[in-house]
């Protein structure tokens, strides 16, 4: 790993102009539920965004995963597992249909740890035309492929917990959301390669997809968006099966969620509210 190189990308800004039409609110509903009849000028749901700014890169320039290649705002990272690990959210405004949107997104620390692994953690200020909307945080780490599938420990799902969902996740979902949000990582979608090249059992499941489920799952426990939300994945989830959904609520209002299957977690989430202590 040439530290030197990838210490240089910390700082690289990059500029986006995006936003959400009416058709394509709709499609995302038809993937994700929600409104069905979004129209201009209606607020966004939270975690919308995540289709507002389609990385467009030409077919050459995607690399074998199906990602687009890393080097010029990303570090060129030689790990060549990349996985979105989590994530931090503040709620300024909310973004509305058909307006235009601009993302203001900076390389904020690239940190190599033993393993190998890398973590890079990206920075981004999200706007609509009344100003700032969301200020995020995404984590991203890269990992060399195994040679077999070894998964992380396993954590158990809340026992009594105060909210309870199941959602099926299957390969038509998976390939729509990844349809919505223009990403052609093909651990989603391609189960040969998920398999053969980066040795998972079966086609993985999207961070982002369980951490916007998460988020409507929040929203309608406590009938109105948290101004704040952290997420992490711990434990990768799969196609074929049903996903769960549970939460806890925590003493100081804030909501615990998480997605599992097989009795363990998936992805943990924290939404919190204002006037939450």
């Amino acid at each position: 790993m040439d530290q030197l190189n990838i210490q240089a990308w910390q700082g690289r800004v990059d500029d986006q102009i995006g936003g959400i039409s009416e058709p394509q609110a709709h499609r995302i509903a038809s993937v994700l539920g929600g409104p069905e009849c979004l129209r201009s000028g209606d607020v966004v749901p939270p975690l919308w965004h995540w289709c507002a700014f389609p990385n467009a890169a030409p077919m050459d320039e995607l690399g074998r995963d199906g990602h687009p290649m890393i080097g010029d705002f990303l570090p060129p990272v030689r790990l060549e597992r990349r996985m979105w690990a989590g994530g931090a959210l503040r709620f300024h405004a909310p973004l509305r249909v058909g307006e235009r949107m601009t993302r203001h997104s900076t390389v904020r620390r690239v940190t190599e740890k033993d393993g190998p692994m890398v973590f890079v953690t990206v920075d981004h200020v999200i706007r609509g035309e009344r100003g700032i909307a969301v200020e995020e945080t995404q984590e991203i780490v890269y990992l060399p492929v195994p040679d077999h599938y070894a998964p992380p420990r396993k954590r158990q799902m809340p026992a009594a917990p105060a909210l309870a969902e199941r959602v099926e996740m299957t390969e038509a979902l998976l390939f729509r959301y990844s349809a919505i949000t223009f990403n052609a990582h093909r651990i989603h979608y391609d189960l040969p390669y998920a398999r053969e090249i980066e040795h998972y059992p079966g086609l993985v499941v999207h961070g982002p997809l369980q951490a916007t489920l998460l988020m409507r799952a929040a929203t309608r426990y406590r009938g109105r968006a948290p101004c704040e939300y952290h997420f992490r994945a711990v434990h990768p989830m799969f196609a074929g099966a049903m996903l769960d959904i549970t939460a806890v609520e925590e003493e100081d209002g804030a909501l615990a969620l998480c997605t599992g299957q097989d009795g363990h977690q998936g992805m943990q989430a924290t939404a919190i509210w204002q006037g939450t202590v």
